[in-house]
């Protein structure tokens, strides 16, 4: 969009906040902005709310962070009153949670359905942003807040010959709302991350045969996912003020747990492997916080991961398979663990079988299926379970400009970098829930944007008690923030993973380690500080005095 074109478009609504997103972050932000009494306006692509939970409806879809942690906290009565069936709630518990909460708090009327935002604008003669919708309309704002989630922007690789398949496709990211049925069907499954491990079990349950391609293994534990009871869901209620304050204050990820104080290598072989089986009957991701330096020593990562490869060993029957199931080129924990209900158990199943495309990638897809290893393999149905362009590829789908006409694009064309993950040097007004450079998909989603959201509401109440009319990161303050960012990572084991977190699912991303590693607890201390501090790092702008297109 030019900027005559833009001048001369007249302007539909003006707002004070508008907000891109109506998942978790976007509902909460409504909320808050509505108590500042500020008028704000969301703009939600989806038919619903939700964000991630209303789009991911592959089978098997399911919360890794237990139910009574996922959760807002900002509402005792909403958590007191709310109750969870299960362990690990499934997508559509939690999408119905979210609707609840939707209706709870009336937010719906100010949440604009089936409108994708395409541009967002800075004007800087007003001091304002010019947002556009894929229907045509202008919208003026004061602030945008980006809420889009960090992994919302599906990503299908662009296979030759995709369009000739004659079968259906389907992405986990975007599965068909009326759901799918593959019974007796041959199905292809691209893909062994996260979405792939929690539908195949499913998919293979039902269909002919299950044929999955996989180029590289994921660690998986198992979830033990089970029916919560009235009981244990009690005790959390009962002490929910200290439980949310430990998770946001003590905890380094977002969750309550135990938290060791023992390396690996301090045990003895059998004390360990005690250690290591407790946590594997017990499942969930605190496999990982079994010895405190898993994540940073390598030596000791490798008991873990060992112990994992000796467990899918055990499980997985023929052992060509098993060894192909066992990753063995990155430390276990530097890809996000995953969380699976008998996936290695599925490849004991007569109707499924694993192809190792490592050596021999994807060739094209055909009319009837794909070639791969000079082979064709034949399908009725592909299933895309290739993940998203983290982090970054939801603002990516959105042209935003700001100072001078600097496109965000060509901003992060090396790597994003912001202030914190919240803002952006050069683009005033504008804020990032849970953005690259934050705790973000390192943490328990729902702790790291009830941060964020509490803290940028503040911080616009500060503006307008001060008269500020514009507040941007400046560049030293973004400068020394990526660097802390990078420093804090490679004392870790992370970065020796091809990653997702670095980018490299994603053909020509730069390779830069997204979030912040530090810890939600040391993260909150830093963006508490800034804010006490009087906002170091950002520069501010006293209140233009202009008149703004009318209502």
């Amino acid at each position: 969009m030019t900027e005559i074109q833009r001048d001369a478009t007249p302007v539909a609504k003006s707002y004070d906040v508008i907000v891109v997103g109506a998942g978790f972050a976007g509902m909460y932000l409504l909320h808050r902005l509505r108590g500042l009494g500020l008028s704000a306006r969301v703009f939600e692509q989806g038919s619903g709310v939700g964000g991630t939970w209303y789009w991911n409806r592959y089978p098997g879809a399911r919360c890794d962070i237990e139910s009574m942690q996922y959760s807002y906290s900002f509402s005792d009565e909403l958590q007191q009153q709310w109750e969870w069936t299960e362990r690990f709630a499934a997508q559509p518990e939690i999408l119905k949670y979210a609707n609840h909460v939707a209706d709870r708090f009336n937010l719906r009327p100010d949440i604009q359905f089936n409108t994708r935002v395409s541009s967002a604008v800075f004007d800087e003669s007003t001091d304002r942003w010019t947002v556009a919708t894929d229907d045509g309309k202008h919208y003026s704002a004061q602030h945008v807040i980006m809420a889009t989630g960090s992994l919302s922007n599906a990503r299908t690789p662009d296979f030759k010959g995709l369009a000739s398949f004659k079968g259906k496709t389907y992405h986990t990211g975007h599965w068909p709302h009326e759901g799918v049925d593959f019974t007796g069907l041959r199905v292809g499954v691209i893909g062994t991350g996260s979405s792939a491990i929690q539908s195949i079990p499913v998919i293979a349950e039902q269909a002919k045969h299950v044929t999955v391609f996989q180029r590289t293994p994921n660690f998986s534990i198992p979830a033990r996912n089970h029916d919560l009871t009235a009981e244990y869901q009690k005790s959390w209620k009962d002490d929910y003020p200290e439980l949310r304050r430990r998770a946001r204050e003590e905890s380094r990820n977002g969750v309550v747990g135990a938290m060791p104080t023992k390396g690996a290598l301090e045990d003895t072989p059998d004390d360990r492997k005690k250690v290591y089986d407790e946590e594997w009957e017990r499942g969930g991701l605190h496999f990982m916080a079994s010895y405190n330096n898993l994540a940073l020593d390598k030596t000791a990562n490798d008991t873990a991961a060992e112990y994992v490869r000796g467990k899918i060993a055990e499980i997985v029957k023929d052992p060509k398979v098993a060894t192909l199931l066992q990753p063995t080129t990155y430390p276990i924990g530097t890809k996000r663990i995953c969380l699976d209900t008998e996936y290695y158990e599925t490849f004991n199943r007569g109707n499924v079988t694993l192809i190792d495309i490592r050596n021999a990638p994807i060739e094209a897809m055909t009319p009837n299926g794909l070639i791969t290893g000079g082979s064709e393999h034949e399908f009725d149905a592909i299933v895309f379970a290739t993940g998203f362009d983290a982090m970054t590829g939801s603002f990516a789908k959105v042209d935003i400009r700001g100072r001078a006409g600097l496109t965000l694009k060509s901003k992060w064309a090396e790597g994003p970098k912001t202030y914190l993950g919240l803002m952006v040097a050069g683009f005033p007004n504008l804020f990032f829930i849970t953005g690259p450079g934050s705790p973000s998909v390192l943490s328990n989603m729902i702790v790291s944007i009830e941060q964020h959201v509490d803290w940028i509401t503040a911080c616009l109440s500060h503006l307008r008690e001060k008269g500020i009319g514009t507040m941007e990161a400046t560049k030293t303050a973004e400068e020394d923030w990526v660097a802390h960012v990078n420093e804090v990572a490679y004392k870790t084991l992370y970065p020796q993973a091809d990653s997702w977190y670095m980018g490299a699912n994603v053909p020509g991303k730069p390779r830069v380690f997204m979030p912040y590693i530090g810890g939600v607890h040391i993260y909150r201390q830093i963006c508490n500080k800034v804010a006490a501090g009087d906002y170091k790092g950002f520069a501010m702008t006293p209140q233009k005095q202009v008149a703004t297109a009318a209502e």
